[in-house]
């Protein structure tokens, strides 16, 4: 009996893991161009932002319910988990590459470009290096929201440590909700943990 719980352990946790993992990658792949696009056309940065804002306000089970009937990205498992995964996690990624590009200093903006560079040069050589260590707070703090958030996932059979939550509320089993609450836990701290050493680390280069 243990030796099963051992195995359904790493199992699960190994899912818990890889929904993390996939859904931060498209969403730093997604919210990191798409906040240098509203620190380069503010104009757009309002509605932009704004959307992204709803997007946190609804509750985890009401998204993955609407998104279960949307062809393509819904139905049941892990692909709807995803999205709504990465959904969750563009705001803060979004916000912080925005906030950190915009707040570097104009004068090193303007003495960048006077000493010949591009546009394109200001970007890639002075602004992003600079807004880094904000790029990476905005990183941290959606990781460690997608980890919480993806124990939801096993309410559409996405799988996850949550499998564990959800079968000991059912069976009112409080070792298991520990089994998936704990490991659950120990992931966020640990993701917050080297991500905010890694941040530090940047911020005082």
């Amino acid at each position: 009996m243990r030796s099963d719980l051992t195995r359904d352990l790493i199992r699960l946790t190994e899912q818990h893991l890889w929904l993390v993992g996939i859904s931060m990658g498209i969403a730093i792949l997604l919210g990191v161009p798409l906040g240098i696009l509203v620190a380069r056309h503010r104009p757009v940065s309002g509605w932009l932002l704004g959307l992204s804002s709803i997007v946190q306000t609804i509750p985890s089970l009401a998204l993955f319910g609407f998104l279960i009937p949307i062809p393509f990205i819904g139905g049941i498992g892990t692909s709807t988990v995803i999205v709504a995964l990465v959904l969750y996690a563009l705001l803060p990624i979004l916000r912080n590459t925005f906030v950190g590009i915009v707040n570097v200093d104009a004068a090193v903006c303007d003495s960048a470009v006077a000493m010949g560079m591009t546009q394109a040069q200001l970007l890639r050589q002075v602004q992003l290096p600079l807004a880094v260590p904000t790029i990476l707070a905005g990183i941290r703090v959606a990781t460690v929201t997608t980890i919480g958030t993806a124990t939801i996932a096993a309410a559409i059979g996405g799988g996850g440590l949550g499998v564990f939550i959800f079968r000991g509320v059912a069976s009112v089993d409080t070792a298991q909700i520990l089994a998936g609450a704990i490991p659950a836990a120990l992931m966020a701290l640990l993701a917050d943990g080297g991500l905010g050493w890694l941040e530090r680390k940047l911020s005082a280069a």
